[in-house]
């Protein structure tokens, strides 16, 4: 047999070899950053942690559920990627049942959405747009802008021709409309597909930070990601909410790891309910067009 020969078994003892060490490189920073939201402040700036907590304490946890900014963040978050997946994913799957049916005009249609990942408006065109629309400062100006991608329309239209037209047929025969086929037909054995641009659409959102930024005048609104910006790269302590003794008692960096650690929770406790759509749905809506 093919997995027998010794080729195939030296294959095999790389690729794993490889799957556990690229498995290492992404799991390891963030159980560091676990380890450092648990140790004390005189561990952490002596660097003295690695992947254990040294002078384990829970204050950097409770200084941030306490912070006012950071709780008001997270829920713009979720609020942000509830509304852009659901919508997203309402224009997508009603676009990409259209464009995997045979028309007049269809391929030109294709290329219009194609043209629309090769070249944009730009930035300030963008903000003059979301501005004049009166959208500033609202949670409409995060989740409209990004709501249609070209990239995702491209792999839901393939994984619908994967589909049996004659599923469809029958469907018409016994007097469906086009909505009940859609919803009843369509949707259902599409999952894969779905789970995989859903996943996508989610992950975009709830890491973006730069439209935060550029759309929100008042840091109160803005998304976990910007908050986490101005509090991480531009070391923004009033976003922070520490006082002096805080300050002195806490580790800012412990802090810093916690918040960071809690905001990558909601994905990492999302992604095992669509993991095992996920290659299916790559695979699938990818073949095609």
């Amino acid at each position: 047999m093919y997995h027998k020969t010794t080729g195939y078994r030296v294959f095999s003892i790389f690729n794993y070899a490889f799957m556990i060490l690229a498995g290492l490189v992404c799991f390891l920073p963030l159980l560091h950053l676990l380890a450092q939201s648990l140790s004390s402040k005189a561990a952490v700036s002596g660097n003295l942690v690695s992947f254990w907590p040294v002078g384990f304490n829970m204050d950097a946890y409770i200084k941030t559920f306490n912070n006012s900014n950071f709780i008001s963040s997270m829920w713009t978050s979720i609020l942000r990627t509830v509304l852009g997946t659901s919508i997203s994913m309402f224009i997508l799957t009603c676009a990409g049942y259209a464009l995997s049916k045979e028309f007049r005009g269809r391929n030109a249609l294709m290329w219009f959405f194609i043209f629309t990942m090769l070249f944009s408006g730009g930035l300030i065109p963008s903000y003059i747009l979301v501005t004049g629309l009166g959208l500033k400062d609202t949670i409409w100006a995060l989740v409209l802008p990004g709501a249609f991608g070209a990239y995702n329309l491209i792999l839901l239209v393939n994984f619908f021709k994967t589909i049996p037209k004659a599923l469809e047929e029958a469907a018409f025969i016994d007097g469906a409309s086009f909505f009940a086929i859609l919803t009843k037909i369509y949707l259902p054995l599409s999952l894969p597909g779905i789970a995989t641009v859903s996943l996508f659409i989610m992950v975009g959102h709830w890491n973006s930070w730069f439209d935060g930024i550029l759309y929100m005048s008042d840091a109160s609104k803005y998304p976990l990601a910007s908050f986490l910006q101005t509090v991480v790269v531009q070391s923004n302590m009033q976003n922070m909410a520490m006082s002096q003794s805080e300050v002195e008692a806490m580790s800012e960096q412990s802090i810093k790891a916690a918040q960071i650690f809690v905001s990558t929770l909601p994905i990492i406790m999302v992604y095992p309910f669509l993991q095992r759509y996920f290659v299916k749905g790559i695979v699938l809506g990818a073949v095609k067009e």
